[in-house]
């Protein structure tokens, strides 16, 4: 361990990192009206418990009242926010793990209908795509008053202990002045990169009088757009120069491209079925050249990946976010010599695609992510061992064989299928989300580890499931397609998952109804296109694919947009017929009573699953709470979530996942998760 280059400390200027391991600016949207109150600080205490080096928080906060949070951000301009950024810090710093912040004005990258409905202001009056405002472009006043915005966060963070601050140029306010993309100002605030860079340099200025020369603070910069007329390598480099000669600047953290758009932000943080570490050694000459410490992160998911980065001297700190998001836990168990049973980061996004649309940050399978304050990141065991019997080894019934195994329970899991996996394994047929495996996988070593005991290709039944003499039950048993939502003709059409597992070969002329707006229907979308078909994707909403969301969708539209595929939205598919050897689709509105036919060789409708909950209702009468769950008790995370209503009965029964009701795997692990820690 001691050789290990990721264990080795590192000297920040009067700072000392006792790792290389990071975690960079995010913003998980946990504030409470705008302040990082308790689950904020839980959530970067567990990750500095697991530990990491240098946790760095917000993502990014913002300094002024006209950057309106864009995704709950932290109000980083209101003097209350010391108090709640100086407990989170103190519990940080009992880990030794150093706090920073990352400050910003968001520029363009808002709105302007929210906060306090003040007008966007940037360098020009262009609309970013991905905020729709259009921005007002700065006057004089409004440049002054955002410096001295900048310096006044500055100096509550120094006053709340951090140990420093970032300032964030990539895709906000500054690098907008920056690029001459969206920089149509003239001198002193355009044109030349001197006055382009002369608001940033101004802001620079005015922190470090303001904090003082011994308070560290960084920059994440942009350092090439990748877009033909934006900032180029060669302006990035004389841009990172220009800053570590200013003397304003401790540290570079090095960013590669745009966040304007959805395609351009999945290229800046890919997601899966893309490169791992596609700016990597960009970063790394970046560091050669400039001389500066360079921090750096953009889908780095496992600790090999990490290694390199610093045992090559790419970089000086390294960030693994996602991955912290999944695991947080990476150094500990790096140093307790567990790597292999690091969580993965199998590059879902679904964490950062719900912030984008509104929500919070929420890890696919690690439930516990975020709910910290209720829910342990480390199983306790339970002071009553039971006998545990799961039905079902997707990655709900793995969650529970997985977390009943860590509280010492004895469990035996049933799975009809020759495999474990469930709808996942499914998903993973393609080529461009076989990382969803990891989900499986990382559980199934974990479970064997434990001594869980598997029975494959058991169709279980009441026998089965009494024969162990269980004292808790789980149903898992997922769910089936449904395409019986038409009026006439389901009996014709067939499923995405038919697609998907090759059991039907796809059509040439076809038609995909997606009526969830989930995975599947892209998936096949994939296959069928993949062939030369001609597809045409259906849904009755307004958009389509909402459950997909912005970054995961981007590489759906670059597989099917090249192709012979169509999206046509606000129509439903309401009957088929045999038309000889075509179908014959019968197509009509919400909106109104027009209808239309249509030809097509095959129809796949996705609708989500019905559950297989035969075996759930069988067992409902042997069991002490009949299937009913305390929903207060199950929120609470404590209490007996079980209602006794036979006493005499030998276990209680739940179940989980779509068994329950169509829904994701985040949802199908949480179910196990928080039913779990309660036995």
């Amino acid at each position: 361990m001691k050789n290990d280059p990721l264990l080795q400390p590192y000297r920040l200027r009067h700072l000392t990192l006792k790792n290389r391991l990071m975690i960079s600016s995010h913003e998980p949207a946990y504030p409470e009206d705008g302040m990082p109150k308790d689950r904020y600080r839980a959530y970067h205490e567990e990750r500095a418990k697991g530990g990491v080096a240098l946790t760095m928080t917000a993502g990014s906060a913002v300094v002024s009242r006209d950057s309106p949070p864009a995704f709950n951000n932290i109000l980083a301009y209101k003097d209350e926010v010391v108090p709640w950024m100086r407990r989170l810090t103190d519990a940080c710093h009992e880990h030794g793990c150093a706090v920073m912040i990352q400050l910003t004005h968001l520029g363009r990258r808002s709105t302007w209908h929210t906060g306090d409905w003040l007008p966007s202001v940037s360098a020009a009056h262009i609309r970013e795509p991905a905020h729709r405002a259009f921005a007002k472009q700065a006057e004089d006043w409004d440049i002054g008053r955002i410096v001295g915005d900048y310096a006044d966060a500055a100096e509550r963070m120094r006053e709340a202990g951090l140990d420093g601050i970032e300032i964030e140029a990539y895709g906000h306010l500054l690098d907008q002045f920056w690029s001459p993309l969206t920089n149509r100002m003239e001198a002193p605030y355009g044109g030349s990169l001197d006055d382009r860079l002369r608001v940033s340099m101004d802001v620079l200025a005015a922190i470090r009088a303001r904090v003082g020369p011994e308070f560290i603070v960084g920059i994440r910069f942009t350092a090439d757009e990748a877009q033909d007329g934006g900032i180029s390598p060669e302006d990035g480099l004389e841009i990172g120069r220009r800053l570590r000669d200013s003397g304003y600047i401790d540290f570079l953290n090095v960013i590669r491209g745009r966040v304007h758009t959805d395609p351009a932000l999945t290229e800046v943080i890919p997601v899966q079925g893309m490169k791992s570490a596609p700016h990597l050694d960009f970063a790394g000459a970046i560091r050669a050249e400039t001389g500066m410490p360079t921090f750096h992160a953009a889908r780095i998911p496992d600790v090999a990946t990490a290694r390199h980065a610093i045992a090559a001297g790419l970089l000086d700190m390294v960030g693994m976010t996602r991955a912290h998001i999944a695991e947080p836990h990476i150094v500990k168990k790096i140093m307790e010599g567990r790597e292999d049973a690091i969580r993965p980061c199998v590059g879902a996004t679904y964490c950062l695609d719900r912030i984008y649309q509104g929500g919070e940050a929420l890890c696919i399978h690690n439930a516990a992510t975020g709910r910290e304050l209720k829910i342990p990141q480390i199983i306790p065991p339970s002071a009553r061992p039971r006998r545990t019997v799961i039905v079902g080894a997707g990655p709900g019934g793995l969650e529970a064989a997985r977390v009943a195994a860590e509280r010492g329970h004895t469990v035996t899991v049933f799975e009809a299928a020759p495999h474990p996996g469930g709808q996942v394994r499914l998903a993973a047929q393609s080529p461009r989300r076989r990382e969803m495996i990891g989900i499986v996988d990382w559980r199934i070593e974990r479970c064997t580890e434990m001594g869980v005991d598997f029975r494959f290709s058991t169709l279980a039944d009441v026998d089965d499931v009494l024969a162990g003499k269980p004292e808790a039950v789980v149903i898992a048993t997922g769910g089936y397609p449904d395409t019986d939502i038409l009026q006439e003709g389901g009996d014709l059409v067939i499923s995405a998952w038919d697609i998907l597992s090759g059991d039907v070969k796809p059509g040439q002329d076809v038609l995909i109804y997606d009526d969830a707006g989930d995975h599947p229907a892209l998936q096949a979308a994939e296959v069928i296109a993949a062939t030369g078909a001609q597809v045409e994707i259906m849904t009755r909403d307004r958009s389509f694919s909402p459950e997909v969301m912005g970054m995961n969708l981007v590489p759906y539209l670059r597989a099917l947009q090249g192709g012979r595929t169509r999206f046509t939205v606000t129509y439903r598919l309401r009957r088929v017929h045999r038309a000889g050897n075509r179908l014959q689709a019968v197509i009509g509105t919400d909106y109104s009573d027009m209808t239309e036919t249509r030809e097509f060789d095959q129809i796949v409708v996705n609708h989500g699953t019905v559950p297989m909950d035969d075996l759930y209702h069988a067992l409902r009468p042997l069991a002490r709470n009949r299937g009913e769950v305390s929903h207060a008790a199950l929120v609470a995370a404590e209490g007996n979530p079980f209602p006794q209503h036979d006493a005499d009965a030998p276990f209680d029964l739940y179940r989980i996942g779509d068994a329950v009701s169509a829904r994701n795997t985040h949802a199908a692990i949480y179910d196990a998760l928080r039913i779990g820690v309660l036995w």
